[in-house]
C-alpha cells in the first residue's frame, strides 16, 4: 500500500504529463473571445458571451455601430432589450434550447436557419427606419392631446382690430 507522499507524488507526476505543453486557456477551456477583458459599451456582453455570438450574427462584428444600449429586462426567461441607434428595439429571449429573437412583435426561433435570415432581414428593416419622430411642441410647452389638432401654420392670421380713435380726434383722409 502506498503511502500518503508518494500518492501525491503519482498524482502531481501524472497531472504534469496531462497538462505539459497545453496553454493556461487550454486549460480552462477558454476561447480568446470569452476571455476578452475589453467590456466596451456594453459590459453585459462579457456577463453572456453566447448573448454576444447572437448579437454579432445579427449585426456583424461591427454591432457598436447600431447598438446604443442593451439592457437586461427579465431574468426568466433571460430576456434583453436591444436597443438600435435609431431608438428601435427588439428583444432577445434565452431559452435552453435556442434564442428567440422578437422584433416588431413576432418572434424568431434562431435554431431555424430560415427563421434566422428573417429575424435578420427584420433587424436591417427597423435599422432603416430612422430616427423616432418627435412630437412638436406648442409655443406654451404642451402637447395638444390626441383630440385636438395643433394650428394650422401656414393659415394667415387675421389681423387685429385696430384700437378706436381716441375722442377729439379725426383721422386724416388718405
Amino acid at each position: 500500500m502506498a503511502t500518503r507522499k508518494e500518492l501525491i507524488d503519482k498524482i502531481q507526476s501524472i497531472a504534469q504529463r496531462v497538462y505539459a505543453g497545453k496553454t493556461r486557456e487550454d486549460v480552462l477551456d477558454l476561447t480568446p473571445q470569452d476571455a476578452d477583458l475589453d467590456v466596451g459599451a456594453f459590459p453585459l456582453l462579457s456577463k453572456f458571451p453566447t448573448l454576444r455570438n447572437t448579437v454579432t450574427s445579427f449585426l456583424t462584428d461591427q454591432y457598436e455601430l447600431f447598438i446604443s444600449d442593451i439592457q437586461w429586462v427579465a431574468p426568466r426567461p433571460t430576456t434583453f432589450k436591444i436597443i438600435l441607434t435609431n431608438q428601435q428595439f427588439f428583444y432577445l429571449i434565452y431559452t435552453e434550447r435556442s434564442w428567440i429573437a422578437q422584433i416588431e412583435g413576432k418572434k424568431y426561433y434562431l435554431r431555424n436557419i430560415n427563421e434566422e435570415q428573417r429575424a435578420i432581414e427584420s433587424v436591417a428593416r427597423i435599422l432603416m427606419y430612422g430616427s423616432k419622430a418627435e412630437p412638436e411642441k406648442e409655443e406654451g410647452g404642451l402637447i395638444p392631446s390626441s383630440g385636438e389638432t395643433p394650428p394650422d401654420e401656414t393659415a394667415p392670421e387675421a389681423p387685429a382690430p385696430e384700437p378706436p380713435a381716441p375722442e377729439g380726434e379725426e383721422e386724416a383722409p388718405e
